[in-house]
């Protein structure tokens, strides 16, 4: 049975804990301020962007880029693998490894780019030689999409990879983190174009269509990797709010308890002081 000064030095350790999680919880709330209100200013760029694509896709008679034709037969699979830096939230980062691993084995193989320090060790883990990695909390998330996107794509232009996936974190709310894949190279035609929402006017494009689009898919790749890595960040933040939440209340729950113990516990040394007491003055009484 634990001692009085057991339970003591444990409600200690656990109230320092409790202050470091509670920390943690106000600076992931602070951040995630900052990362959604680069997601909310990013993501009408991102709409007007992908409504000109699939403008374009629908207008042009023909498309001669390397993105709208199918990799080659037989090479890799390349996924693009998106994760945090830091750990402490909870089961986010490794609901994403778990689907990229299982993205990997369903597909026999891949070749894996990663962005985030605990996807990187991830892929080390499964045995495979290192792989281009960046770090997800860069100076400049723009000045690394750009980079990705252009190693991405000399790889898929190059025959070394089939196609390009991207594994990352969708951030639905605050409760709610969901792991998505999606592929990004080679786009469809038929999935790229949706149906027009209302009535929309001719609209001409110098010098063409195709010329502009040759264009705007590098630059669509970029943003679509950059606002990945913006929607990571959002969700990072926001797992990590949940899970330094949920450790400072139950240090709480766990102190109460230790509390009791701890009060239990002097109280039965007391008792038994006690009695050692009166023992001891009816055996000298007796005498």
């Amino acid at each position: 049975m634990a001692t009085v000064k057991d339970l003591r030095d444990r409600i200690r350790s656990l109230k320092n804990t409790q202050q470091i999680t509670k920390a943690m919880k106000q600076v992931a709330a602070a951040k995630i301020r900052r990362a959604e209100t680069a997601q909310k200013q990013a993501r009408p760029y991102a709409d007007a962007l992908g409504e000109i694509l699939q403008d374009l896709i629908a207008t042009a008679s023909r498309i001669d880029h390397p993105f709208m034709n199918p990799g080659l037969a037989g090479a890799p699979s390349g996924v693009l693998l998106m994760t945090s830096d830091k750990g402490l939230a909870g089961a986010f980062n490794s609901n994403v490894i778990r689907d990229a691993e299982r993205y990997w084995r369903q597909h026999g193989g891949a070749r894996f780019y990663t962005v985030g320090i605990k996807g990187r060790n991830a892929v080390r883990r499964w045995g495979m030689a290192d792989r281009p990695t960046w770090p997800l909390n860069a100076p400049s998330k723009l000045a690394i999409a750009r980079e990705v996107a252009q190693r991405v794509t000399a790889d898929f232009t190059a025959g070394e990879i089939g196609d390009i996936t991207l594994v990352s974190s969708k951030h639905v709310s605050m409760m709610s983190q969901r792991p998505e894949v999606r592929r990004l190279v080679p786009i469809e035609r038929e999935s790229a174009v949706s149906e027009p929402k209302g009535p929309r006017g001719s609209v001409e494009i110098p010098p063409s269509p195709e010329f502009v689009l040759s264009k705007l898919l590098p630059k669509y790749l970029e943003f679509t990797i950059f606002s990945a890595m913006l929607e990571t960040d959002a969700a990072f933040y926001a797992a990590q709010l949940l899970a330094m939440n949920n450790a400072t209340e139950n240090a709480g729950k766990l102190i109460d308890e230790l509390t009791i113990s701890m009060n239990n516990a002097r109280q039965a040394a007391i008792t038994k002081e006690l009695l050692e007491i009166v023992s001891g003055a009816e055996a000298l009484t007796g005498t």
